[in-house]
């Protein structure tokens, strides 16, 4: 494994775990403020919990779960995938940049929600590494081309073979030549 990926990945979790491990046991210091983003979510989607202090938490965990896994280098794609889930509902619940009105506020807002964004891209990129190792979609692309690739050649390899044992066999290529004896022949 990479350097990069032992040293980078568990630098990217370290926010989530942190903050996953705060939304568990205080979920109460960022309800409020997530409040806008659950309700509307949670009444589109039975699965979540309708109390916006058990969404964060539920949030929260999900952040220190993904994050652990991630650190460790466990299921890392998957990981990743579920830390920009949980990020999408955190930025946009608890840095509205565009609703602060006082001007340090809305630009410490929009530092944090740009971070998060940045974050966001991060954890796509992590998403995507296969690590050197080609996709399982690549693969099956891949594989296809070779065998079609491969289908052509044995084509004409029996193409080619059955002119001369056309030739030994009687067949005259005459005045049609050996155009027309590959028309005859099937494929």
């Amino acid at each position: 494994m990479s350097v990069l990926r032992v040293l980078g990945r568990p630098m990217l979790a370290s926010m989530f775990i942190a903050g996953g491990l705060d939304s568990v046991r205080h979920p109460e210091r960022v309800a409020e403020i997530a409040e806008p983003v659950v309700r509307p979510v949670s009444d589109r989607v039975p699965m979540l919990p309708d109390s916006t202090l058990q969404a964060v938490r539920l949030n929260g965990a999900v952040q220190v779960a993904a994050g652990v896994l991630l650190g460790l280098g466990r299921m890392p794609r998957l990981s990743a995938l579920a830390l920009a889930g949980t990020l999408v509902p955190t930025t946009l619940a608890g840095h509205r940049f565009w609703e602060a009105e006082e001007g340090a506020d809305r630009v410490q807002q929009r530092i944090h929600f740009l971070k998060n964004v940045s974050m966001f891209g991060g954890l796509l990129v992590t998403a995507d590494d296969t690590h050197g190792v080609p996709s399982l979609l690549w693969r099956g692309r891949h594989t296809a081309k070779e065998l079609r690739r491969e289908a052509r050649l044995v084509r004409r390899s029996a193409r080619m073979g059955a002119l001369p044992g056309a030739a030994v066999g009687g067949v005259r290529a005459g005045a049609k030549g050996v155009k027309g004896l590959k028309a005859k022949l099937p494929g």
